[in-house]
């Protein structure tokens, strides 16, 4: 076979990453609009309020829920489980939080159906939403409560400071009437746009890498590290997601690149929850909450949930 000379590549990438574009941009202002609904109707506040009257168990469940259906950014989550903490919520009621936060919201629901269709988008919610349920349950039984580093809340100004440090977020809504429905949507359509401004340039830069893969890595190669003939390749994509990352809308066209190279699913799976539940600006965050040993906890777990759906996709579901 006569390899693509750059010029072929080029056009190659080039074509993919317009592909990507009609694809993802139109799913992605569709999914920044639920973005600013879910900030509008379940604010970082009121989650906190909810999540402080629940025990473990069911509360597991109720806190995975809620951190599936708000897509709040690492700023946000941090200061939500110091709160949390700090009023005495159990830490596996609080990690149900945490861990279905970043693997289970609709940025991610919206792009997978539009990548990878409806089939594998239901199933990976399911996986990921049962995993941060027990992942709670397991962690909340371990007595790892002294881990927790403690925390002065600022109201204020929605600052958590620690031992460590402090962490600076969004300032907190002003104490005024309940808005009418159609004041939602429109605050709702605004924050939308300023979300989908913000993050536009992280999706680009995942379509450029999605298709810089997609035209100029040989097929041979990911297959090589990442093919179903290494047994470690489900492992690996886990770990090597973290490095790579750069936001969930990013991570997502890079993961499509990785299927269309033939990649199984659940390997390409593995890739993302690794990425969006271990990426480096989340653990320098939590760092200020966790102690090492709380931190590694919640490290390990993320890369084991990603390694036990990917190889449930791999081996089972596909």
């Amino acid at each position: 076979m006569i390899p693509p000379t750059i010029a072929d590549a080029a056009i190659d990438s080039g074509e993919y990453f317009v592909h990507l574009a009609v694809v993802l941009v139109p799913l992605f202002v569709g999914a920044s609009f639920l973005v600013g609904l879910a900030q509008e109707y379940l604010p970082p506040e009121r989650v906190e309020r909810t999540l402080r009257g629940h025990d473990d168990g069911a509360g597991n469940i109720a806190a995975a829920g809620l951190g599936s259906v708000t897509p709040f950014c690492s700023c946000s989550t941090v200061p939500i489980l110091a709160g949390l903490l700090q009023a005495g919520a159990p830490l596996g009621l609080a990690f149900s939080f945490l861990l279905a936060s970043p693997l289970v919201n609709w940025i991610a629901v919206v792009l997978l159906v539009g990548l990878f269709g409806v089939e594998v988008t239901v199933w990976y919610i399911v996986m990921t939403f049962s995993a941060a349920v027990v992942g709670g349950v397991v962690i909340g039984q371990l007595g790892l409560a002294d881990q927790v580093k403690e925390v002065r809340l600022a109201d204020a100004d929605e600052t958590v400071a620690t031992d460590g440090g402090s962490v600076e977020c969004c300032a907190g809504r002003t104490a005024n009437a309940e808005p009418t429905h159609a004041e939602h949507f429109k605050t709702a359509s605004r924050e939308a746009w300023s979300f989908f401004v913000d993050t536009l340039s992280y999706l680009i830069v995942g379509m450029a890498i999605g298709a810089l893969i997609h035209g100029a890595v040989p097929a041979d190669l990911l297959q090589t590290v990442l093919g179903s003939g290494n047994p470690l390749a489900v492992p690996l994509a886990a770990l090597a997601g973290a490095p790579v990352y750069v936001s969930l809308s990013g991570m997502l066209p890079i993961a499509a690149s990785l299927s269309e190279h033939g990649i199984a699913v659940g390997t390409v799976l593995a890739f993302v929850i690794g990425g969006a539940g271990v990426s480096i600006p989340n653990l320098i965050l939590l760092n200020k909450l966790f102690k090492r040993r709380l931190l590694l906890v919640y490290a390990g777990t993320v890369i084991t949930i990603g390694i036990a759906v990917g190889l449930t996709f791999n081996l089972v579901i596909a």
